[in-house]
């Protein structure tokens, strides 16, 4: 039976509903006792505690030396890894993620959009000594990262206005937080074919991104990310030829067929 995600009125599972919640919990802000899992998810405690128990026997969290505060277990860990590697797109994408990274020297990430932000499935270090901080399964908002602002690009206007929502959270002070703005911006993408950002998602941090066209389902798009003191005249034009010609060879022999 296919199964559509989001699409359908369907009474979810409650307990299967709460301990992903309490999953999600824990990647978004790391260790957090018994007490602040109840806050954050107003859980009754007797469940919560038999949830936990659970959890904790199967390995999808741990406990610290105290044993009063949970986090993420190693499970999880082999989860989303497993996840990575069966993705068909981050596999397509190695060899050209080392060319990328070759011909430029910095930074390069493979991104998908997951709702309002863009998830790192992939990642090249730069060979410069000052490096930018980053890790697969990290999340950042579409809106402000090069990355996200590739993927909504591919979008209509109406669609992106419902993921983004009515108000953008600034991360820094060169953040876009008006929608029609950024949809202004995401016109002049789409055009041209790539997307870019200075300092909007990081302090210091530059990036300009290409969309991932592979007859995917979904949307993806890679990028190189440098310090911006290391951003010139030339640095935009450079990094785009790298970018541009890598991804046109990943799409000239994508299969025609959506996975």
């Amino acid at each position: 039976m296919a199964l559509d995600p989001g699409g359908g009125a369907h009474a979810p599972v409650k307990s299967a509903d709460r301990v992903l919640a309490i999953l999600e919990c824990l990647a978004e802000h790391g260790e957090l006792t018994l007490g602040e899992l109840r806050t954050r998810l107003d859980i009754p405690k007797s469940s919560l505690h038999a949830l936990l128990h659970t959890l904790l026997d199967r390995r999808w969290i741990d406990q610290d030396g105290s044993r009063t505060r949970f986090s993420l277990g190693v499970r999880a860990l082999q989860i989303g890894t497993a996840y990575v590697d069966a993705d068909p797109v981050t596999a397509r994408c190695q060899e050209a993620l080392d060319e990328i990274a070759r011909r430029t020297g910095e930074a390069v990430h493979l991104g998908r959009l997951d709702g309002a932000d863009v998830v790192y499935l992939a990642k090249r270090e730069s060979v410069h000594p000052l490096r930018l901080f980053s890790a697969i399964g990290r999340r950042l908002p579409a809106h402000a990262t090069a990355l996200g602002k590739a993927m909504l690009a591919c979008l209509p206007p109406e669609d992106v206005r419902r993921i983004v929502g009515p108000r953008l959270e600034a991360l820094t002070a060169a953040t876009r937080t008006d929608v029609d703005t950024l949809l202004a911006e995401l016109s002049q993408a789409a055009e041209r074919g790539w997307a870019s950002e200075y300092e909007e998602n990081e302090p210091g941090v530059s990036c300009v991104a290409v969309p991932l066209r592979l007859g995917q389902a979904s949307l993806d798009a890679i990028s190189v990310t440098a310090p911006s003191a290391r951003w010139n005249e030339t640095t935009t034009p450079r990094i785009l030829a790298a970018l541009t010609s890598v991804r046109d060879e990943l799409e000239r022999f994508a299969s025609p067929r959506r996975r």
